[in-house]
């Protein structure tokens, strides 16, 4: 894996968003700590914007997650090899 992004719809001032491993639907650990997201809009569309260089492996199957401050659903990837 080399970067994580994440993308959330409309501006949201002071929102924040971290990167963490989980297995078999249990949290292991963070990856990226919180980082400030930047508001980004192109073609009239507004987003807020975080990038992770990451640069590991991960075990087959684990999820990296992100999670965003004030939303309770946290979009995840599986790992495949």
């Amino acid at each position: 894996m080399r970067e994580v992004r994440a993308l959330l719809d409309g501006w949201q001032d002071g929102a924040r968003a971290r990167v963490s491993l989980w297995q078999r639907g249990s949290y292991v650990r963070t990856v990226r700590g919180w980082k400030a997201t930047s508001a980004r809009e192109t073609r009239g569309h507004r987003f807020e914007h975080a990038a992770w260089k990451i640069n590991k492996s991960f075990p087959h199957r684990s999820q990296l997650c992100v999670e965003v401050t004030g939303h309770d659903r946290m979009p995840c990837v599986t790992i495949k090899r």
